[in-house]
């Protein structure tokens, strides 16, 4: 369950009265590798095989869902279990994570050791996305991903209470849309979502409700996805981190105005 009903007193104008609202829930949610204890996450409890999937891969766990043998959901434990191939050695404990770290809160940062193993997974792989030939966007299928997110965010819309993230290809036709307490929490289950249906990153656009940090760009940088565009702001450190990997950022898309930040030269008129 990740919501409910719960009695209020609304005041609208000059009239006070007594109603029922809808509020989410947050869960805590402890995710195994290999039946080793990886990470604590507060979350919606929806969409957890893709929440799950997508935080491996961000952190470079995995590459691709082919390194999954077994997920498995334990709801009575409120846990995920994944089971890696053979092939991928992993061990926590290389990690060297403290306690405190192992847990991602509602607050949506990724304690600082999760950024250095993601920056090192980067780095490892190469991952500055090559702007020759330049890929090119028309503003109208920014505008109209934003718009079409919104749509589908219908929790939000309820509740004001939660992020919403969705990945669209090149024309702006929608391939999922998720939404999670937390904007990285949202991110990581649109990516999860697309390593189920084993479709490419390259030539794709990431929408999100929320601020653009590096945190938010790395999770992009490491899937290869050119174009992330919010409702909100970017910040200094997914400015630079966009700038430094190529990936074109754009925050206050709304309406028929956008602010970008890093390669515009991939959004056209």
């Amino acid at each position: 369950m990740f919501q409910k009903k719960v009695k209020i007193t609304r005041i609208h104008k000059e009239e006070k009265k007594e109603e029922l609202d809808t509020v989410l829930i947050e869960s805590s949610i402890d995710i195994f590798v290999n039946s080793q204890p990886l990470v604590n996450i507060i979350c919606l409890n929806k969409d957890l095989k893709e929440l799950a999937t997508g935080f491996l891969f961000s952190i470079g766990i995995i590459n691709k869902m082919d390194d999954i043998n077994i997920i498995k959901i334990d709801n009575s434990e409120a846990q995920v279990h994944v089971e890696l191939v053979d092939s991928i050695d992993f061990n926590s404990e290389i990690l060297e994570l403290t306690p405190v770290s192992r847990v991602i809160d509602t607050t949506c940062g990724i304690p600082s050791p999760w950024r250095n193993l993601i920056k090192e997974r980067l780095i490892e792989t190469d991952s500055i996305l090559n702007l020759e030939p330049v890929l090119t966007v028309s503003s109208e299928v920014i505008f109209s991903s934003m718009i079409e997110m919104q749509k589908n965010t219908n929790l939000f819309r309820e509740t004001g209470g939660c992020h919403g993230a969705a990945i669209f290809d090149l024309k702006g036709s929608l391939i999922t849309v998720k939404e999670d307490i937390g904007r990285h929490n949202a991110i990581d289950k649109v990516i999860g979502e697309l390593l189920f249906k084993k479709e490419l990153f390259d030539n794709k656009i990431l929408t999100s409700t929320g601020r653009l940090t590096g945190d938010i760009v790395l999770k992009a940088v490491r899937a290869q996805i050119p174009i992330i565009s919010s409702l909100s702001a970017a910040v200094e450190s997914g400015i630079s981190l966009a700038d430094s990997f190529g990936i074109t950022l754009i925050g206050f898309a709304r309406g028929k105005k956008m602010n970008i930040y890093t390669h515009s030269k991939r959004i056209k008129l």
